[in-house]
This record gives C-alpha cells, structure tokens and sequence, in this order.
C-alpha cells in the first residue's frame, strides 16, 4: 500500500517537471532579401500557464539555417527563454480538393485525347475516300453517274470539315486543362516536392505565472535573392536647355523557401551573407628545380566575390483631393520609392508598404529609388571598327552606396532605344552609359596610303608604312562634343620596330591605360567639318614574318 502511494507520489512530481507542448500560430512580419539568401522575422502570439512550456512552431522552410535562429520576447509576466531545437517534420500533403482536382483534370485531358486520337483517324478515312476514284465510292462498284458526282464531292467535304471542326474544338479544350492542370502544379510551395520534409522550431519556455505573450523568432534562410535593375532616362537638351538624365533603381525579388510571404515589411541588402567574411590564407609559392620522380601537390586558391548596391529615395508631394479636383487635367501618378539606410559597408532598402511575394520562384519588382542628374552628354565613335557615332551620357553616382551590377532599360528623348549593363560604381565614381547611333553626327575614315618596301641588296628588313584620314562632321543645330578613337600597333618583340608619322596629335594618348589606343575629343559647332590624320611604319627581319592580332602579314 504505501509502495502504491509513493509510486502515485512520483509520477506526480515527474509530470510536473514535464513541459506542456504548445502549438502557436505565427505569421511573417517582415523579410530581409540579400543577393544570396533572406533574412526573416515571425510574430507569434503566445498564451501560457505557469511553470516550464515549449512553444512549437510548424511548417517552417526547410532551408532554415538552425543556427541563426534568434528568439525574443515579451509578456504581462515573468517569462525565461531557454533552448531551441529544430525538428525536421514530414512534408505537408497536399489539399485533397486540389489532389481530386489535378486528378480529374488529368482524367479529362486522357479523355480528350483519345477523342481527338479517333477524330484523327475519322479525317484520314474521309482523306482516302476522296482520293479514290468515282466508280470506288458505289456501293456496287461500278461507276458513279456523272450527275452523281457533285454529291459525292459535298458529302466528302461537309465531312471533313466536320472533323476538322471537331478536331480543332478538341485541342482548344486539352490546352485548356493542360494550362489550368500547369497553374495548379506551379501554385505548390518549391523548393522540394510535394512531400518534401519542412521545419518546426521548438522553444523552450518558463513563465513565473500565467501570462499572455508575443515571441519574436528570427532566422536565415536559402532560396531567395533579389538583382537589380535599372530604367534610365535621357533628355539630350537643345539649344535652349541642358541636357537632363533620371535613373530608377528596381530590385527584382524572388523566393523558393517554400513559406508564405504576405503582405511583409520588405527590405532588400547589398550584404552578400554566403560569399565568406575573412581574404584568404596566401600560402608561400615555393620554386624549385623539376624532379620527375616527386608528384608535385595540386596548388589551392580561394575565390571571392564582391558587390554592393545602393539607392536614395525620391519624395514627392502628393496632391489633396481640393487640389486634385480643381486642377484641369489629370495629375501623374508618382511611384513609391524605397527608404535608403546607408552605411558604411552594407546599404539596405526599405520597400514601402506591405509586399507579398509568391513562393513558386516568380519575380516580385519594387522600386528602390530614383535619382537625377546633370549628365555629360559625348558623341563617341571608333571607326576603325564602325564608323557608326554612338551617344553616350556619363554622370557621377552621387549616391551614398555603391551601384550593384545589373542590366539597365535605356530611353533617349522618350524612345527606348536598347538595354545596357551597369557595372559596379562605388560613391563618386562615374556611370558610362551608350544611347544609341547618333545619325546627325557623319564619321568616314579611309585609308590614304598603303607603302611596302621589300629588302634590297644591302638592306636586311622589311618595311610597312599605313596612313589614314578621319572625317567628322557635326550636323546637329548646337554645339557638340565628339571623341574619336583610334589605335596603333604596339610590339611585343624587340626586332619589330613601329614609328608613328606626322599627323593629328591626339587629346590623350593612352586611354584608359590600352597602349596604343588613343583619342581625339573636340567640341565641334554646328556644321561643322574636322580631319583627323594619322599613320605608322614598321619595320622587321625580312626573313621572318609578323602578325597582327594574330593575323599573319604578307
């Protein structure tokens, strides 16, 4: 008896000691999205009675990484946060009305295809019996009275058409449940399969009483990034105005981290959290004579890689509704921008309002930001390679972070003329932009003069003089800037020698550091007409023979 009252006794104490489990609903509040990953923020609100609980969250994305989880909180009462496990849980499955709908879905299509397996086969029939001649469409085999044959020729067509008919009302309705059997598949949450394993985040808890409670649940997870774009747009000025450029920053989101984000605080990072936080280890590099009979150990390198991206926000008054209704023509929408927080080594966006992005991979835009500047607006051209002028525009990136590579939608004068590649530009340097052919500005460049001089008695070299003249020709009605690029060979070897001849001295001899490129910027009036004159002689072993660019002379 008393072995009985202690057993009841222990088991009393022991179920004290054991935590409740405790499911709580939680929701996204707000997501961070970094070029290689996100960084994400639950809510949930909590209800518990004293003593020690655990909270259980399920059904998060398999892609958590369990060791950034961070949990807070607050309550109407005393409340310790212990441990927090991750649990791998077994995939949800999927809606059963979805499953019967996909299922029979898939019935139809079988049904209709077959139908259209039969109609196809009718149309062929019908196909043979046309082409058989008159006396074969008689029941007795004999021929067809002529007046007989018109209605031979109706009843063959009136039932092809009818099969044709059939045939094409059958397709229109198998794509029709190949495109809604297609929406149902890509609506399931990715990355994995259906069936695929998610998460759920137990937290560990002690309250002092009972309380009512809110938990903050931090975490990284993978399958989700976001790149930049850009539209750019450029007003060439005129005579009476200068020219003006205005740059939107867009980020392109998306998600595959199989959880919901509905209508979330959204922020976007320049921070690239996967690509490594310290420079490598640089070993020694070791020369030695060869040994055949020593294996020599695969040498190692580390890779890393760089960008950041950076935006400033545009503000703009929106009208009242008195304003609005007394002006007399319609006011222009005005797009919401992003909040820029700078800082020293990371730039982050915060996206206006609630956004919510799909979990099928489909790409969320949202505007980060817009800027104006006062471009430096050059025609520039390298006839050498294409006598073609081509507008480009080049403004400082006055922002207070870096510009992230991303591909950029270019306008001139309100027409879109191409896309263009932004490269990485860090605060204060300069953005280069192409905006198309400009057809007002005339470029010819020919070759004047072609000497080759072969080795004589006496002489030992070879010798190649070339001479070329530039035209350009301004035919806008204001002033221009046009720069013109041109080159000269360059040897690599000390036995071929290259003299350039009198002619144009070049505005800048080596352009951006390219030996032998050089470059020829002048602003030239409306009208007006310029020559630009230039030329080389070479010289080498006339028993050897050079190349160019790979290219062998003769």
């Amino acid at each position: 008896m008393r072995i009985g009252l202690v057993t009841i006794l222990l088991a009393s104490a022991s179920g004290a000691a054991f935590a409740a489990d405790i499911e709580a609903p939680s929701r996204i509040e707000a997501v961070t999205v970094h070029p290689d990953g996100a960084a994400v923020t639950r809510k949930a609100a909590i209800e518990l009675p004293a003593g020690p609980s655990v909270v259980i969250l399920r059904g998060l994305s398999p892609t958590i990484d369990p060791a950034s989880i961070r949990v807070e909180g607050e309550a109407d009462a005393p409340l310790v946060i212990g441990s927090v496990e991750t649990r791998i849980a077994p995939g949800e499955a999927r809606a059963a009305a979805d499953e019967r709908r996909l299922d029979d879905l898939r019935a139809e299509r079988d049904r209709i295809a077959g139908q259209i397996e039969a109609a196809e086969g009718k149309r062929r029939a019908i196909e043979v019996y046309a082409k058989a001649s008159p006396e074969k469409l008689s029941a007795e085999a004999k021929p067809l009275d002529v007046e007989r044959w018109s209605a031979a020729w109706d009843a063959v067509g009136d039932g092809l058409a009818r099969v044709i008919e059939q045939i094409r009302t059958l397709r229109a309705s198998q794509r029709a449940l190949e495109a809604e059997i297609s929406a149902l598949e890509r609506g399931r949450p990715q990355p994995g399969p259906p069936g695929a394993p998610r998460r759920d985040v137990a937290i560990a808890l002690e309250a002092g009483a009972p309380l009512k409670g809110a938990l903050t649940i931090a975490y990284r997870v993978a399958g989700a990034s976001w790149k930049p774009s850009y539209d750019v747009r450029l007003d060439t000025g005129g005579r009476d105005r200068k020219p003006s450029l205005e740059m939107v920053r867009r980020a392109q989101v998306t998600q595959r981290t199989g959880e919901s984000w509905t209508d979330v605080a959204l922020t976007v990072s320049t921070v690239r959290a996967a690509r490594g936080v310290a420079a490598p280890d640089l070993p020694p590099l070791v020369v030695n004579l060869f040994d055949p009979t020593v294996v020599p150990e695969a040498a190692r390198s580390a890779r890393g890689k760089a960008a950041s991206d950076a935006a400033q926000r545009l503000e703009a008054p929106a009208p009242s509704p008195r304003a609005m209704a007394a002006a007399p023509a319609a006011v222009p929408a005005v797009e919401q921008m992003a909040e820029l927080d700078a800082g020293e080594f990371q730039s982050a966006f915060r996206v206006a309002g609630p956004v919510s992005v799909s979990a099928d991979g489909a790409p969320r835009s949202v505007a980060l930001g817009a800027r104006r500047a006062e471009p430096t607006v050059t025609v520039k051209a390298t006839p050498a390679l294409d006598q073609t002028a081509y507008l480009e525009a080049s403004f400082a990136n006055a922002e207070d972070a870096p510009v992230l590579p991303g591909d950029a939608a270019l306008h001139r004068d309100g027409v879109y003329v191409g896309r263009g590649r932004l490269g990485l530009v860090a605060p204060g340097d300069r953005i280069e932009l192409g905006f198309g052919a400009d057809d007002r500005v005339k470029i010819v460049r020919a070759p004047v003069k072609r000497k080759e001089n072969e080795p004589g008695w006496i002489g030992n070299q070879k010798t190649e003089q070339r001479e070329f003249k530039t035209s350009i020709r301004n035919l806008h009605d204001a002033p221009v800037r046009i720069s013109v690029l041109d080159r000269m060979p360059i040897s690599e070897n000390s036995a071929v020698t290259i003299e350039a001849l009198p002619g144009t001295p070049p505005t800048e001899k080596i352009v951006a550091d390219k030996r032998g490129v050089m470059s020829w910027t002048w602003d030239y009036q409306p009208g007006e007409q310029k020559e630009i004159r230039m030329g080389y002689r070479m010289k080498w072993p006339a028993d050897r023979d050079i190349v160019m660019d790979g290219i062998p002379l003769r």
